[in-house]
Parts: C-alpha cells; structure tokens; sequence
C-alpha cells in the first residue's frame, strides 16, 4: 500500500519549493497580474503538486502547470482547456468520476490514477530550463516510488517521456537504448509500461495533431495493462 504520511510530506515539501528563482519570479507575478478573464480569482501562484488516487496502477506525467490553468487553481490540469480535454478522456476511460476539472473543489477524483507533472512550477513560455527539471525531478522520483501499485505510465508529450524515463531510471530500472518517443510508442522499463501521447495542449487538440480517439486508445492500452 502507498505511504500516504510519506506521499502528504513530499506534497507539503513540493509546495513551499523556492529552488529555481525564476519560477518563482514568473508564478508570483502571473498571480499578482493574472488576466481579464480571472481578474477576480485568488491565483495559487505556488508550485502545484501531483494529486489524484493514492494506490494508482496508473501515473500521467505532464511538463508543468500552465499559467492560468494549474497556476490559478492549485491543481494540474485544472481550469484550462487541456485539462478540458485529459479529463473528459480519463471520465471516457473509466479513470475519473466526471469530464470536467475546472477548480479544487468541483468533487473530481481520479480512479486508479494519479496525474503529476516533470516540473511543478509554471515556465516562462512553457519552456523550463534544464536546470529548473532537474531541481524538480526529485519530486517525480520519489513520487513514483511511494507510489507503489503503479504498472502503467502515460507520458503527456515529450516532455513527460523524457522525465519519466529519469525517473524510472532513478528508481533503479535502467534501459541500455533510450525508447524513441511518439504517439503510441510503448516501452517496458523494469515493473513498468510506459505509454506515449501528444500532450492535450491547445496547440496539438485544436489542430487535431491529437484527437479524442487517439488519446482514448492511449489510455484504454495503458488501463489494460495496469489493471489485468
């Protein structure tokens, strides 16, 4: 079973984190500043951690919160439209008890999944620096080792490929040749099934580069895998 005393510590530690000085420059002055549409909204503004069912066979990493999606809410894909889009998938897949996600409190919960991020602050561009991922990759490290039922590991890009290899790789389970990442691309790394989607952000769904079909075939291969 999770250490879930562990799992609440390394959440506490994630959001009083002030190792990169500029993710903290940029997500204290998006919150401060925020946008029309959120004027009135109290910004979380502080690095968002992981969050959803504690003995996941299944873990989604993405790359960071988005400004005024996991930034504003406290929450990863939360509030935006790429949440619209991975949570409406995971409610598809049997993964959540409801399509939406629009803030903390709106009673979502994941089932057998939990959902983190590679970095935990929201980038300048969305486009962290190296040395910010690597402050932040302790994190995912050890979240995937008290997360012990997880089998199944969904890459949201390749951003999330790459940190997840790491990780993995940190926690003992190493590959000679790294896997090439893709849409569909499949790994098997150690106890693990790592499974590659484009990322649901805007940019790729409203191009149709990633389609509701495409990522419900990326999380019904890694539901099967997880839980058979």
């Amino acid at each position: 079973m999770t250490d879930r005393a562990a799992l609440a510590a390394l959440t506490a530690e994630v959001v009083v984190c002030r190792r990169c000085p500029r993710l903290v420059a940029w997500r204290e002055q998006v919150a401060r500043e925020k946008v029309a549409r959120f004027r009135d909204d109290t910004y979380w503004g502080r690095p968002v951690p992981g969050f959803g069912d504690l003995d996941a066979r299944i873990l989604l990493v993405g790359l960071a919160p988005a400004a005024h999606g996991g930034n504003r809410t406290g929450r990863d894909f939360t509030g935006d439209a790429s949440g619209d889009f991975l949570v409406a998938a995971l409610h598809r897949a049997g993964l959540a008890n409801q399509p939406v996600s629009r803030d903390v409190d709106d009673g979502l919960a994941m089932i057998d999944t939990y959902v983190a991020a590679a970095v935990r602050c929201a980038p300048p561009g969305n486009k962290p620096l190296p040395e910010e991922r690597d402050n932040c990759a302790p994190y995912l490290e050890r979240e995937l080792a008290l997360l012990d039922r997880v089998r199944s590991i969904v890459a949201l890009g390749a951003y999330g490929w790459d940190a997840a290899l790491r990780a993995i790789a940190a926690n003992g389970h190493r590959l000679s040749v790294k896997p090439r990442f893709g849409h569909g691309a499949e790994a098997e790394v150690g106890p693990y099934r790592l499974y590659g989607t484009y990322h649901p952000s805007q940019q790729n769904t409203f191009t149709r580069v990633l389609t509701p079909a495409m990522l419900d075939d990326v999380l019904r291969a890694a539901k099967a895998r997880a839980l058979s």
